[in-house]
């Protein structure tokens, strides 16, 4: 009797609404802690960040163009995608953990790991609810002399880079997409360095998940390798990371020096991520939004 082999998955990049191989051909692997290849995934290239920023740049018009409680629905759609997804997070940030080395702390164990894909969706939930309120919070009706009104309105920035921290990798990346996304952004994502798997099956959640097609894009692979042409695009108009490495930071504010993006990297304590009152803030949109003003006469 023949023995049957496994087919391990390979996870691909998430562009433009498809899943494509990296043109580089080149993959990483993801182990089992007694050594076993769990899974592979594309090691992402120069090009296919290109091609990342390029389908971004198409999609984010028409996703500025939508209606915020439209964008709030999207956004609710893909929380709920992602409850559909738990158990597979939770797998998934437990596998990298044990196979890569995670340092010791709650989310190693089962229900670590649940806690952490709980708080991504409930982030999801929550900027979802705030995609038709930020603008009463951080806009307003400005008091002016004369027979005009004045008002400011946030309007979103274009195309924002999201880096990944390596801890927590999946809510970590969720605290920095969901704000920018909320507003109107398309984005270019890099996970995790350390622990890409749930990076790599949120690109699955977004394909199925209304997410219009390059609104988000998923990129899995080095960072050293996608920091500096990522700062350098002139394409990109700002950068959201968090917990990096002071060489990338310097990495990301030389290249933004050139072409006067936004670059924010947020330090961010272990239980901060956890923290409501933190990381829930509307003002956590307001990097990632250019202020409008705009006069109108008033009636005599």
């Amino acid at each position: 009797m023949s023995t049957r082999l496994e087919v391990t998955k390979t996870y691909k990049l998430f562009i433009g609404g498809k899943f494509p191989r990296t043109e580089s051909g080149r993959s990483l692997k993801i182990e089992s802690a007694d050594g076993d290849v769990r899974a592979h995934l594309c090691h992402a290239s120069r090009k296919d960040l290109r091609d990342a920023v390029e389908a971004a740049k198409k999609a984010q018009p028409g996703w500025a163009g939508a209606t915020p409680y439209l964008r709030g629905q999207v956004l609710y759609r893909m929380a709920e995608m992602m409850e559909g997804k738990r158990e597979e997070f939770a797998e998934a940030i437990l596998a990298t953990s044990r196979s890569r080395g995670r340092p010791k702390r709650s989310a190693t164990t089962r229900s670590g790991t649940l806690s952490e894909v709980d708080a991504a969706i409930d982030r999801l939930v929550c900027f979802g609810g705030w995609a038709d309120k930020y603008a009463q919070v951080l806009g307003g009706n400005n008091p002016v002399a004369g027979p005009h009104y004045n008002f400011t309105v946030p309007e979103p920035t274009g195309l924002v880079g999201v880096v990944a921290p390596d801890e927590p990798p999946l809510l970590g990346l969720i605290s920095l997409i969901a704000p920018p996304l909320c507003a109107g952004n398309a984005i270019v994502a890099i996970g995790s360095d350390r622990h890409p798997l749930p990076a790599a099956i949120l690109g699955e959640v977004c394909a199925t998940s209304d997410v219009p097609a390059g609104v988000v894009n998923v990129l899995t692979g080095q960072r050293n390798e996608l920091l500096e042409p990522l700062a350098h695009h002139r394409e990109v108009n700002a950068i959201s990371a968090a917990n990096l490495p002071q060489k990338a930071k310097t990495t990301l504010e030389l290249g933004a020096a050139e072409n006067v993006k936004r670059v924010r990297v947020d330090t961010v304590r272990d239980e901060q991520w956890l923290d409501e009152t933190v990381c829930h803030s509307p003002w956590r949109i307001e990097p990632f939004v250019e202020m409008k003003t705009i006069w109108h006469p008033s009636a005599m």
